[in-house]
């Protein structure tokens, strides 16, 4: 009997009856069907993300179901028939399978010759579902509609080429586990339609940063100052250029020697806060660590009692880390403005056109009841304006129009998702600061006081250094000032000029970064002071 024939007898001996004939043909379909699209994925034909599923988590579990069905029609066989299952399979199998050889009857060879290939297989699919479930792209696509806002910023981001699951799992099989469990209530979650619109950040299961973001970004590293040159744009007709220019003193959170916005994230300048709802954004009362080891606490007056807002004292705390400040490290959604701004400042929105910015903003934070009608609203607008106000220019520069009508396009679908109720300021970004979002203002302010009623510093110059701030040129404060200037402006910029004198000077040679006091500082220092 040739191989052929004797698989085939062998498959006729398993198949007892209907049952067990259904589950040998959904067993080997489920095989040979896995294969085919791996071999197709693997290659690059197919790229969906729900053939993924399908490929990974359908055809196995129909695999494993056509498996189980067989012993399961052996054992409902037994019952009926009133016979035991192996004189049952005695009589179905030919006798050439059955017969005792040396090492055992074919029959029970190939059996366990099976056996060990399932286990191998199932082992294989498993492996491979593990390593495509943790690629971002079936993190932002698999489930599309949910994903979509975080997977649209995402690629745009800094962290682009991180896989989510280094963010989002860590290490461990401990957190594997747990990711698993939480993806297992996510799938029941997204099949029942029972998640928030937006999801919620997720601030309580957040793993602490030193299992992820320290990973790559050590607090022990020393990064120093760095320039930080903001521009931001009028609304007038030229869209005319604004400039700020910080020093931004980063320093370190190595311990004995931190300093900087850094000095947050050393061991031994702990800070732990509990903010209302534990949402990171109204803070509640904020501990500081002292050289004693213990904790001077910082009450947020405007509030009520501890008390009165939470039952447990310490059921919102947390000890502070890198994602309180960089809550938005890769899925940044923008400001309408500071998006318009970074645009102009591409290149990709002409200043030529008059107006730009004020008419490119109107157009984004404008009502629109899905997306369909956002491209032709912002269409409309944008093309409306230069036809009716300024009819030659938009005939003369149609393309740059155009090039714009396209940018705010861009930027609205990256930032605006209707069905998940994404909209301009659903989330926050806490690095800095301003009115919507609070950034360090959140607990650097004067109503988080101690017992003796001293509140948490808030001077500007405590993380940069001001170079210029809203000026027509970058770098402003560095000069002379401008001596028709108003006496208080003037005296302004020498504070603040001096500041970064003071803070960049060596304490050993009192010299700033080494090199003499230029002679064009005296000048100003004494034209400052007439």
């Amino acid at each position: 009997m040739g191989m052929k024939q004797l698989w085939l007898a062998f498959l006729r001996g398993l198949a007892i009856n209907r049952l067990s004939r259904v589950g040998v043909v959904i067993t080997t379909s489920a095989f040979v069907s896995f294969l085919m699209f791996e071999i197709a994925m693997l290659v690059g034909v197919v790229r969906n993300a729900y053939v993924g599923l399908f490929t990974y988590l359908g055809i196995p579990a129909l695999f494993m179901a056509g498996l189980l069905l067989i012993p399961l029609s052996w054992w409902l066989e037994s019952r009926r028939r009133g016979q035991s299952i192996r004189a049952i399979l005695g009589e179905n199998f030919d006798q050439s399978l059955t017969e005792r050889r040396t090492l055992g009857a074919l029959a029970v060879r190939t059996l366990v010759l099976l056996s060990v290939g399932n286990v191998a297989f199932i082992s294989l699919v498993g492996v491979r579902a593990m390593h495509y479930m943790d690629q971002s792209a079936f993190c932002g696509t698999a489930c599309h509609s949910v994903m979509g806002p975080e997977w649209a910023v995402y690629q745009g981001s800094p962290h682009a080429r991180v896989q989510c699951v280094h963010c989002h799992i860590g290490e461990g099989v401990g957190a594997l586990v747990d990711a698993k469990l939480n993806g297992a209530w996510q799938l029941i979650s997204v099949a029942f339609n029972l998640y928030e619109r937006p999801i919620p950040t997720p601030v309580h299961n957040l793993r602490p940063a030193r299992y992820t973001c320290e990973k790559c970004h050590w607090p022990q590293l020393f990064h120093g100052d760095r320039i930080n040159d903001i521009v931001r744009y009028q609304e007038d007709a030229a869209s005319t250029p604004r400039y700020t220019t910080l020093m931004m003193k980063i320093g370190s959170g190595q311990a004995g020697s931190a300093q900087g916005s850094h000095w947050h994230v050393s061991a031994s300048n702990e800070v732990r806060y509990a903010s209302v709802e534990g949402r990171g954004e109204v803070i509640e009362w904020v501990d500081m660590k002292q050289p004693d080891g213990s904790f001077r606490r910082y009450r947020n007056r405007t509030l009520a009692t501890e008390a009165e807002t939470m039952q447990d004292p310490e059921e919102h705390a947390r000890v502070m880390d890198c994602v309180d400040c960089h809550n938005r490290a890769t899925h940044v959604f923008e400001e309408p403005a500071k998006a318009v701004d970074l645009r102009i400042h591409q290149g990709l929105i002409s200043r030529a056109l008059p107006f730009v910015k004020r008419q490119a903003l109107a157009a984004l934070t404008g009502t629109y009841a899905d997306e369909a009608a956002a491209m032709a609203g912002i269409e409309a607008q944008l093309k409306g304006f230069y036809q009716q106000q300024h009819a030659e220019l938009a005939a003369a520069r149609g393309a740059e129009i155009e090039q714009a009508v396209q940018t705010v396009r861009e930027i609205y679908r990256r930032n605006i998702h209707h069905q998940m109720k994404v909209t301009w300021g659903s989330y926050p970004n806490h690095l800095g600061h301003d009115a919507q979002s609070g950034g360090c203002f959140r607990c650097h302010n004067r109503d988080l006081v101690d017992e003796q009623g001293r509140s948490i510093p808030d001077e500007c110059t405590l993380c940069h250094s001001i170079l210029a701030n809203d000026e027509a040129e970058p770098y402003l404060y560095l000069f002379r000032p401008d001596e028709y200037a108003p006496r208080e402006t003037r005296e302004m910029q020498r504070y603040l000029r001096d500041e970064f004198w003071d803070y960049t000077r060596d304490p050993l040679t009192r010299d700033s970064l080494g090199s003499p006091k230029p002679a064009a500082w005296e000048g100003a220092e004494a034209t400052a002071g007439n």
